[in-house]
């Protein structure tokens, strides 16, 4: 199970992703508008809903291009439901005020408090953010495209060059290699050109007071508070996603007060605008995470026909070796250098596509945001930085991604004939590849767990 830390990164995470894949294709959703954040990804990019313009709630001052739209939010939660919404909006100041004795306790002045809070009100368009229900998502090979870039390369090499002192110290420090650094810098900000500008306190601050996960977010505002009261940061700095991520590698509050370090030894931990603390920080981040010294992320491979996609499965790791014997190769014929290591097998686009050995490496990616087409993107985007190639095996581009609508469908089919047992909802976890594994196996088919549409046509019988 992921961390809500991770989580609630991953939301700035995904506000990132998405203007990259805006100032591309949708020229509407800019990162410094009120789009700034987007509620879910897994194995994409979503495109979120459009709502329209209302008037604010009571106390609803609105920081974003859009307000809240006032309706009830997608997920049925009753916290969600306007009423609720408004209600809770009323009482924010109450709210924000009743924090204090938490706050006295993390050893935060009342002046500070008082100053930090004062004129705080509630952006409620962040509401409709958090509950989105996306309707289109993109493809993992158009997801890659977008964030694995020539321009985006010039700029990691850029970077590295201008930093390689900063680099060279923080790789002898804390083992972590210098182009995963790179690549988070490079995919979560766009090398800081992408961070958001969302006011940290007021996001925090909202999502403590108003909304499904209060208790989770209170922390986060303290932490916030904590930040601003010891001095690492000015107000101004700590601006981000909906969700409260900030800096060029997307801190969220919590994380940064248990792995911000001060890299240049001048008394503040400032991983907004030093890079020397912003390196370091992101590296003490992976290190604690488990990062693994001198070890890659994976390995593209080739599957064979007539594999067992029963065995891509997260939970089923075994040495390369043991991969090997099952007929699984690099696509190059180079030779695995550590067959000792243990691996998953991860089919992102089915029996159609490439198949890929995830390590540990791989792992602790995806602690800092956990969805696999994210620590795909920057696992290969570190490897290009460092000098490597395009994958090369082709992805199935013929084949599109299913709406929201289908694949809320195909889970109803999947209940109907007893392979899924949970409530549709049209996202895509663990459960849901798990019964469409089954159901392919049930027909014979590779039971590969990839969302076609022709399962889905198979599913419907036609």
């Amino acid at each position: 199970m992921q961390s809500e830390a991770g989580l609630a990164r991953r939301a700035g995470f995904v506000a990132s992703a998405t203007m990259i894949a805006a100032a591309l294709l949708l020229p509407a959703c800019a990162h410094a508008q009120a789009q700034n954040g987007l509620s879910n990804l897994f194995g994409g990019i979503f495109s979120g809903p459009n709502p329209a313009p209302s008037q604010p709630a009571p106390g609803g001052a609105q920081t974003g291009a859009q307000p809240w739209s006032g309706e009830d939010g997608a997920s049925g939660h009753p916290l969600m439901a306007a009423a609720a919404i408004r209600e809770a909006a009323g009482n924010f100041n109450n709210c924000v005020a009743g924090m204090w004795p938490d706050a006295a306790r993390r050893n935060i002045t009342q002046d500070n408090f008082q100053r930090f809070t004062a004129g705080l009100a509630p952006d409620l368009r962040i509401m409709d953010l958090m509950d989105s229900q996306p309707e289109f998502s993109k493809s993992i090979w158009d997801y890659l495209d977008i964030l694995v870039n020539d321009n985006r390369l010039a700029k990691g090499k850029e970077v590295l060059a201008r930093y390689k002192a900063q680099f060279d110290a923080t790789e002898k420090a804390y083992g972590v290699d210098r182009y995963i650094i790179a690549a988070i810098w490079g995919i979560e900000s766009n090398y800081s050109t992408q961070m958001g500008d969302r006011s940290v306190l007021q996001s925090t601050a909202t999502l403590a007071c108003i909304g499904r996960r209060q208790a989770y977010f209170k922390d986060e505002f303290l932490s916030a508070l904590e930040i601003l009261n010891r001095g690492d940061l000015r107000p101004e700095q700590m601006r981000g996603s909906w969700a409260g991520a900030f800096g060029p590698t997307q801190f969220m509050p919590t994380a940064f007060k248990r792995f911000a370090v001060d890299g240049d030894g001048d008394g503040r931990r400032d991983v907004v605008d030093n890079p020397t603390d912003l390196i370091a920080s992101t590296a003490n981040n992976l290190k604690k995470d488990g990062w693994q010294s001198g070890q890659t992320w994976g390995y593209e491979v080739v599957v064979p026909q007539g594999f067992n996609y029963m065995l891509a499965d997260r939970a089923k790791a075994m040495t390369i070796a043991q991969w090997e014997k099952l007929g699984l190769k690099r696509p190059t014929n180079q030779p695995f250098p550590h067959p000792a290591e243990k691996a998953y097998l991860l089919a992102p686009a089915g029996a159609q596509g490439p198949g890929f050995l995830m390590l540990q490496n791989f792992r602790v990616i995806m602690k800092y945001n956990p969805a696999e087409a994210y620590a795909m993107a920057i696992g290969h985007f570190a490897d290009r930085l460092r000098g490597g190639q395009p994958f090369v095996q082709p992805w199935p581009r013929q084949e599109r991604e299913l709406s929201r609508t289908e694949r809320l469908e195909l889970q109803q089919l999947l209940a109907q004939r007893g392979f899924y047992k949970g409530t549709p909802d049209g996202q895509f976890g663990g459960q849901t590849r798990e019964a469409l594994r089954n159901f392919q196996a049930s027909i014979g088919v590779p039971a590969d767990g990839f969302a076609s549409s022709d399962v889905l046509e198979r599913l419907r019988g036609r």
